[in-house]
């Protein structure tokens, strides 16, 4: 065991965030070193019957963000690899059974914790063979995803499949509202302790309460009930992380849990609360690892969100991916909709505000029931013109977005999906780039930028 005066804590991370910055500094800022784990500086060297790691450090904080990976089982290897060499918070396995949303639905059951009724099966006339089980709405999910990606509120007409894209879906039951519009609880959890607590309200014409998708939150660390507490600390422990953030909502009989979140965001909730989780992870951490804490120096520093550049930030690795993606004029993406998902070119449109999808390929993939009708300003249209919107998930270099696309027909045009700022904002957009012809690519140096996590 390490000197309990000097313990080293690792980041595991390989992308760069506020969360991850955070509990750095909250670690050197309780006496002790932290180390970043990333892409340009990590190895794992078995030499001569033994297995080091590097850089070296006594514990490992797990931020992988697995969700948002198209193939999250390379994350899960390289968390399981680090694992079996040193004491993670987050290890691999809950973290697995947190990112896959049926698996966490199951483990809740299991320990008697409340949760929605839900059907997976991996025969899409078996799923649709139960679906006037869950009533009109209901909710049709994607078992991973985040930030609301691949979840629907699907309508008895709806079609739903085994299967969108590459990934597994399941049905839930539509626990409605007391009041309207749609609100829930994200609860903090370290340990066995409720950090904060917070209510997110649905944004207009939505009904999911994401952040990430504009729900606006309100601080109810003080008021939220012991029961809730309770529930959201049984959940954590179920699923078997050592810190999450746990989404609640209060039906007819009581509350219920959504999901479990093994890198629940900081960001949303130190707004809406004014508490950061960040140096109770890290207290979590160094008394994992046999190191003493002040209890007095964490509370003080729970009232800040340091997310400035840590000492302990290592240098970017040009030689292979880094945040954000550079991403070209012509993009080769996939489109997701509750039927299916289709790889299609997409054209890149930094002047537009909002995604726009062909009618036809919409009607394709199943884009679900329409939200909305929007006006869209176009060309020199003073008008504009009214177009249906619909829910759509865009996978783009690796990541999957979830937007709200308007509908046209694009029949005429070259592409038949134009990526606007709602996905552009997370990439560099290199205009000399085209997927669709791929000698015209030259290379572009990749800056670094915070990602938003779950």
């Amino acid at each position: 065991m390490a000197d309990s005066s000097g313990i080293t804590v690792g980041v595991l991370s390989l992308h760069t965030s506020k969360e991850s910055k955070a509990i750095c500094n909250a670690v050197a800022a309780l006496g002790h070193e932290a180390v970043w784990l990333r892409a340009s500086n990590t190895a794992v060297d078995v030499r001569d019957g033994r297995a080091t790691l590097e850089p070296d450090a006594d514990v490992i904080v797990n931020r992988l963000l697995l969700s948002k990976q198209e193939q999250p089982a390379e994350g899960l290897g390289l968390a399981d690899t680090i694992a079996k060499l040193r004491p993670m918070l987050n290890p691999p396995g809950p973290t697995l059974t947190a990112t896959y949303k049926f698996a966490t639905a199951t483990a809740l059951a299991e320990a008697g914790v409340p949760v929605p009724d839900a059907l997976l099966a991996l025969s899409s006339d078996r799923l649709e063979a139960d679906r006037e089980r869950f009533g009109d709405p209901a909710v049709y999910k994607t078992a991973i995803g985040t930030h609301g990606g691949g979840t629907w509120k699907v309508d008895a007409g709806n079609a739903v499949t085994a299967q969108v894209g590459p990934r597994q879906a399941f049905l839930q039951e539509y626990l409605a509202p007391a009041d309207d519009p749609n609100s829930d609880l994200r609860v903090y959890v370290v340990g066995d302790e409720v950090i904060a607590a917070m209510s997110r309200t649905a944004s207009d014409a939505e009904w999911r309460t994401n952040v990430a998708l504009g729900g606006e939150t309100a601080d109810v660390t003080e008021t939220v009930p012991e029961e809730v507490r309770e529930i959201a600390r049984d959940a954590t422990a179920a699923v078997g992380l050592d810190y999450a953030g746990v989404d609640m909502i209060e039906g007819p009989d009581g509350w219920y849990v959504l999901e479990v979140n093994p890198t629940a965001g900081f960001r949303g909730l130190f707004a809406a609360t004014g508490v950061s989780p960040a140096p109770a992870i890290a207290k979590l951490a160094i008394e994992r690892a046999g190191g003493d804490v002040d209890d007095a120096a964490v509370a003080e520093l729970t009232t800040e969100l340091d997310d400035s550049r840590p000492a302990c930030m290592p240098a970017v690795d040009r030689s292979g991916p880094t945040d954000p993606v550079v991403i070209g004029y012509i993009e080769e993406v996939v489109v997701r909709g509750t039927r299916g998902a289709e790889t299609v070119y997409a054209k890149s449109d930094t002047g537009a505000t909002r995604t726009s999808i062909d009618a036809s390929l919409a009607a394709d993939i199943g884009t679900g029931p329409i939200k909305d009708i929007v006006k869209i300003r176009s060309g020199s249209l003073k008008e504009g013109r009214s177009r249906p919107v619909v829910d759509l998930v865009v996978g783009v270099g690796g990541s999957q977005h979830t937007v709200t696309a308007s509908v046209e027909d694009r029949s005429h045009m070259d592409y038949p999906l134009l990526l606007g700022r709602d996905v552009l904002e997370h990439y560099h957009v290199d205009v000399t780039r085209r997927a669709d012809h791929p000698a015209s690519e030259v290379d572009a140096e990749e800056e670094e930028a915070d990602v938003t996590e779950e």
